[in-house]
């Protein structure tokens, strides 16, 4: 399956926006998500308080009315953050995946993202041992090329 893209994924830091929030629920909830994309929001735990009462308002807002039944949105929390709203107001639909040991994760990750060969002179820039096709890159000015 092809990664996602720019708008299927939202990295949520304390910064994050009520629209930026709202924009993805929207995406996930509306007619045209049923091309088979998957809505993820990374890191929902890290929203802050009035942020993470919005999502839940938009969520349940947009689903009633949303024409939708298999949307696809997937919330990413750290279990070990007990404070968040987030993992409060969507606790009904928790899903706890078992855990893996550090090994186990980076050889999955290894047969399952990689590069193929003569492709993506992109992933060339980063020199390691596997040439895996899933790299995050912040900056602080976007829209710069970089």
């Amino acid at each position: 399956e092809p990664l996602p893209t720019y708008d299927e994924v939202l990295v949520c830091t304390p910064d994050t926006t009520e629209e930026e929030v709202e924009l993805i629920v929207r995406r996930a909830l509306s007619s045209d998500s049923q091309n088979q994309k998957i809505y993820c929001l990374l890191g929902a735990e890290k929203l802050v308080y009035k942020v993470s009462k919005q999502l839940e308002s938009h969520f349940f807002r947009l689903l009633q009315s949303s024409t939708v039944p298999d949307y696809r949105f997937i919330i990413f929390c750290n279990a070990k953050a007990h404070n968040s709203y987030v993992i409060t107001a969507f606790n009904t639909y928790k899903v706890t995946i078992p855990c893996c040991t550090m090994t186990e994760i980076q050889a999955y990750l290894s047969t399952h993202l990689k590069v193929p060969c003569g492709t993506a002179p992109v992933a060339q820039a980063f020199e390691e041992p596997y040439q895996q096709n899933v790299k995050f890159i912040f900056s602080n000015q976007a829209g710069m090329g970089r």
